[in-house]
């Protein structure tokens, strides 16, 4: 049963002539006082979702971007800010790109901030999929194996300082601690300090490849699992859903169908599908265009991705457009009772599942982000039982 409503934002600022004919992702360039604008449209949405009685808003880590895509380099510092000035909403990690981090400052920054705010930061750890930014801090991207490899020692050192109240580690990148003398002994172990006060720490990933091994990590430390949404592609896969069933089966672990995951969905309200699609699909356009040339949108051809790089040829060429989106499911568009429609359905075929992420495309200014996320939190929201009630402003 749907319970809790969540919304990702991936950092972006307002900005004009979007869409397949707009300016060029690579062209874009914004002041650095414009750039700033994301702290405060993140604040709007935070409160009104808070107001209204969303579960969780996450947030994505990123770096480099003068093009103004994803603009909030430290997702755990935001959030205690909007922590403060919020008073239930869930602020969630999503998600720290473990790579660019020592993975003891890591688990370091989210225990403080889990203290320091009653519990109300939900972690969140990936991989990465920019260049620019995991490459830059010297960590690998490019070389995949090595990416997973370095992901999969962090996480699993990041669980046992969560977890244990000292501890050593030893693997390809990481030997902690180091054997060196320490005021009178030889070291050997370390304590987290402080360690998170809520344990076991409740962690989210995202799904996008959807590998048997990543899955069995998952599964193995409690990891639950976002699937879609986050990315252009959207939509939830069946075939990623029954396949994290049969990876916590291997761990002698039964979970119903959707459990421990969160499906993720752009999404756009009007008073019909039709206007809907209209009013959006210069921002699902920018979505693509921003998303696609990184391979997260797994259909896209080398053709295609060079073609929406140009705002001549990209608005006549066949490329990915919204009513194919909107058809397929993974993109809510039109009026409450359609988007209803869709979720109802998708309750009766994944039982266990309770959380769902709606979140609006990049380019979506601040003014039209907060008038649909108030609109689907007082639309849709109430047609779901067990959801929060909005608090009284």
């Amino acid at each position: 049963m749907i319970t809790k409503f969540d919304s990702l934002f991936a950092g972006h600022i307002d900005m004009d002539n979007i869409g397949y004919g707009g300016i060029p992702v690579n062209d874009r360039r914004y002041s650095n006082e414009h750039l700033a604008t994301v702290f405060g449209k993140a604040q709007a949405m935070a409160q009104l979702m808070d107001r209204l009685g969303y579960s969780t808003f996450w947030m994505a880590e990123h770096h480099f971007q003068p093009e103004g895509y994803e603009c909030i380099p430290n997702v755990l510092m935001m959030a205690v800010h909007l922590a403060h000035l919020t008073k239930r909403l869930q602020i969630g990690c999503g998600f720290n790109v473990t790579p660019m981090w020592h993975p003891l400052r890591l688990a370091e920054d989210f225990a403080m901030a889990d203290i320091l705010t009653g519990g109300r930061v939900t972690f969140g750890v990936g991989r990465g999929y920019h260049t620019r930014e995991v490459e830059a801090f010297g960590a690998p991207l490019l070389d995949q194996t090595a990416n997973r490899e370095l992901f999969e020692e962090q996480v699993d050192i990041i669980f046992k300082a969560f977890n244990e109240e000292s501890f050593s580690y030893q693997g390809k990148y990481y030997t902690l601690p180091p054997e060196v003398p320490y005021r009178g002994y030889t070291l050997k172990e370390l304590t987290l300090v402080p360690r998170p006060l809520r344990r076991p720490v409740e962690c989210w990933q995202p799904i996008q490849g959807g590998t048997q091994r990543a899955m069995d990590f998952m599964a193995k430390h409690g990891i639950q699992g976002m699937v879609g949404g986050g990315s252009a592609e959207g939509g939830a896969m069946h075939r990623v859903v029954l396949d994290w069933q049969q990876a916590h089966a291997r761990i002698g672990k039964h979970i119903e169908l959707g459990e421990r995951l969160c499906f993720g969905f752009h999404f756009y309200m009007a008073d019909s599908q039709e206007q809907g699609m209209r009013e959006a699909a210069k921002y699902y356009e920018e979505n693509m265009k921003m998303f696609g040339p990184l391979r997260l949108v797994r259909a896209l051809t080398d053709e295609q991705m060079e073609i929406m790089a140009d705002p001549v040829r990209a608005p006549h060429a066949q490329l990915p457009r919204i009513e194919d989106a909107v058809s397929n499911g993974g993109f809510l568009c039109g009026s409450a009772g359609e988007i209803i429609e869709h979720l109802k359905k998708l309750e009766e075929r994944y039982p266990g599942l309770d959380h769902i992420s709606v979140s609006l495309s990049v380019g979506v200014p601040e003014k039209v982000a907060v008038e649909q996320l108030e609109r689907f939190g007082t639309e849709v929201m109430p047609a779901f039982r067990g959801t929060a009630a909005p608090v009284s402003a």
